[in-house]
């Protein structure tokens, strides 16, 4: 699955800043069954807004909605339904440290397949001298219509990344291993996620 989040703020007045996030997966999922499958495409697009205090310090905390588009191009590929629920950000910067976390619930569909799903995304990284950094940023999942047992994605690990410069555009790259230590029935052992941002800073 690739991810592609762009993360664009914007400054509405003196005391608040509006800070958008959208999530498009583009999938790639194998035959799981001679009658299903493989596909390839676009799933379920997530849009998500938080309003930031324009004076936070050190210190952020962001709140607002997030959406979910039906844009999936197969059914194997999402639930296409409309769906909403609320996100929550927040972060602390202190000295080599950036700790944080993000956190949704979405609610999407009424009848026939639905979704209530919270997903969480811890992150903190230990910045380092030349633009290295040391992260850990799983992405937690808890599937609450889904048997009590078998709800929760839990990874633990972390890896390394750098801020670099590729001509005269910064760019963020990072390589982080994971082990589920607690999944679902049918979710793969371990997850291997690596990441580029392109950075363009605000003047």
């Amino acid at each position: 699955m690739l991810l592609v989040e762009p993360v664009i703020p914007f400054h509405l007045n003196e005391d608040w800043n509006l800070v958008t996030r959208w999530i498009a997966p583009v999938i790639s999922q194998p035959r799981l069954r001679p009658t299903e499958g493989p596909e390839f495409g676009l799933g379920t697009l997530n849009p998500q807004f938080y309003f930031v205090p324009a004076n936070s310090g050190s210190t952020m905390i962001g709140f607002g909605p997030q959406f979910q588009l039906p844009t999936a191009t197969d059914d194997v590929l999402g639930v296409n339904k409309w769906g909403a629920g609320p996100a929550l950000a927040a972060l602390t910067m202190q000295g080599p440290w950036v700790v944080g976390v993000l956190a949704n619930n979405i609610w999407a569909g009424s009848e026939g397949p639905h979704i209530n799903r919270l997903t969480i995304n811890p992150f903190i990284n230990y910045n380092m001298a030349g633009g290295w950094y040391l992260s850990s940023a799983p992405v937690m999942t808890a599937d609450w219509l889904a048997p009590s047992g078998n709800r929760w994605l839990v990874p633990l690990g972390g890896g390394i990344g750098r801020v670099l410069q590729f001509d005269e555009q910064p760019i963020n790259a990072r390589a982080q291993v994971f082990n589920n230590v607690v999944r679902p029935a049918g979710a793969g052992s371990w997850i291997l996620q690596l990441q580029v941002q392109l950075l363009f800073p605000t003047k």
